[in-house]
């Protein structure tokens, strides 16, 4: 019933929502003579706050349409190459006629943890200065409907193994946060079968991997609570009219509502700070803050089976650490792992993944030879800093495009055959 009560409210607000929006325009018109007034502003601020409080934010758009490479600017398209019921690949390719010199692929995975893909925008727009970038982008479970099938961790691991297929060799793949584990179980996977394909290296960027060293607010409750607990009071059914109807989920709007309260404080002073600066008339501060809300407050819902096999197995039993994770019943060996160069990346002040939780991967793969391995923590940074923000386009980045180039088996352009069969899943 928790969805359908959040539903309702939603539906109740819309009429109020509505009216909010007609108040901001009618104080902030040209031809209204106290829309400049500081009574004018502090109206459509307030009508603002509430219209923003109270709406349902969507899916954002990556909207990358070029960037700039060595002084010059480069077309970019966004292409879908691969689809499966709960994931797209999307390829954002450049103009061959502006930039013609060959580059790495970079598979980024996405975190499947609540936000879509495009929280990842600015890391995708800064590995592009020096990559062939595709990213995953998680489709929102209320919107699969349930003849589409299941989707698990196992399910997880699937995918990135069929899209390193897809992609081929010479792959280098780089996972943000929660993919960390079933990329990693992935890799070791393809490693132990000599799978060609198996990426020439893997980054892991603040991810889960030993959630024992140095636990967060967020791996104690796990372990405090329990897996029962989580399946009793998270997991819903999406209501009508969603695609996803009757799908057991964990609701993206819960997801929100606990990073909200991890970082309350902050967040009321950062709305505060929004109130007051459009008050003041201080349209680009306010600006940052709608751009960074609008991508923080769209959120999607997670399949229960993938949701609570998550839980239970990353940070409940601690299963790849301890070394007793499968996948459909065959062990994840992570010591087969030698082909595969592999970086880690901390921040300094994460409070999601705790530092020393993502190196644990070198101590999981010994058989990588100690020139393939490389750990980097940066300091002064918390969890999204590790993969968006300025510390990441001057500092971390320019890490990665070293390690990738330290690590190429190859650089050569993709066979006429597979863009055509690129081309036509687009």
């Amino acid at each position: 019933m928790l969805y359908y009560f959040y539903e309702l409210n939603h539906a109740a607000l819309a009429p109020a929502r509505s009216m909010a929006g007609v108040g901001k325009s009618f104080f902030t018109s040209t031809s209204n003579p106290v829309a400049g007034t500081a009574y004018g502003r502090t109206m459509a601020a307030g009508f603002e706050m509430f219209e923003r409080a109270t709406r349902r934010y969507g899916k954002p758009e990556f909207g990358i349409e070029s960037i700039e490479i060595d002084g010059k600017s480069v077309a970019i398209e966004e292409k879908m190459v691969w689809r499966k019921p709960f994931c797209k690949l999307l390829h954002f390719a450049k103009n061959k006629k502006t930039n013609g010199k060959p580059q790495p692929n970079l598979l980024i995975v996405a975190p499947m943890s609540g936000h879509y893909a495009t929280l990842l925008r600015g890391t995708v727009e800064t590995m592009l200065q020096d990559h062939d970038v595709y990213i995953t982008d998680w489709m929102d479970a209320r919107q699969v409907p349930l003849n589409r099938g299941t989707f698990d961790l196992d399910d997880y691991i699937d995918y990135v193994i069929e899209i390193c297929h897809e992609l081929g060799p010479d792959t280098h793949i780089m996972a943000v946060c929660q993919p960390s584990v079933p990329v990693l179980a992935a890799v070791a996977l393809m490693n132990e079968d000599k799978d060609p394909c198996a990426p020439a290296s893997m980054t892991l960027m603040g991810g889960p991997i030993d959630t024992r060293i140095n636990p967060t607010a967020v791996n104690d409750l796990a372990v405090r609570r329990g897996i029962n607990w989580f399946a009793k009071n998270v997991i819903v059914k999406v209501p009508f009219p969603h695609a996803g109807m009757m799908r057991d989920v964990y609701p993206g709007f819960l997801q929100l509502t606990g990073f909200m309260s991890m970082n309350l404080n902050r967040h009321m002073s950062a709305h505060k700070d929004l109130f007051l600066h459009l008050i003041e008339g201080d349209g680009d501060s306010a600006e940052k803050h709608r751009e960074f809300y609008d991508e923080y407050m769209s959120v999607m819902d997670l399949t229960a089976d993938f949701y609570l096999q998550t839980v239970d197995t990353v940070f409940i039993r601690h299963s790849l650490p301890e070394r007793t994770m499968e996948h459909r019943g065959r062990w994840i060996d992570t010591h087969a792992i030698r082909q595969t160069a592999l970086l880690t990346i901390e921040g300094e002040r994460d409070d999601i993944s705790g530092i020393g939780q993502t190196k644990a991967a070198h101590d999981l793969c010994p058989n990588i030879a100690k020139s393939r391995k490389e750990h980097y923590m940066q300091p002064g940074i918390g969890h999204y800093g590790v993969f968006n923000g300025s510390r990441f386009d001057h500092e971390i980045a320019p890490r990665i495009t070293r390690f990738i180039k330290d690590h190429l088996h190859s650089l050569k352009p993709a066979k006429p055959a597979t863009a055509k069969k690129r081309e036509k899943v687009a």
